[in-house]
């Protein structure tokens, strides 16, 4: 876990990062509890490196033989 959280940080991370706090600040400020739910989402994406960027969706080529 401790690998997972501190090493292989992209700017997309740091983005998602950003954007998570953005969001929790929002629904403090405005009272917009639903913005927690998003940005939880973007947390978690922060956490353990999730997303569709730098190849995170694709279907690897390799085959087994």
């Amino acid at each position: 876990m401790k690998t997972l959280l501190f090493t292989n940080w992209h700017i997309m991370r740091w983005v998602r990062l950003v954007f998570a706090l953005f969001l929790f600040a929002q629904a403090y400020i405005l009272k917009e509890w639903m913005f927690i739910g998003f940005g939880l989402f973007f947390f978690i994406q922060v956490i353990f490196n999730f997303g569709c960027g730098a190849n995170g969706c694709s279907i690897p080529n390799t085959k087994k033989q």
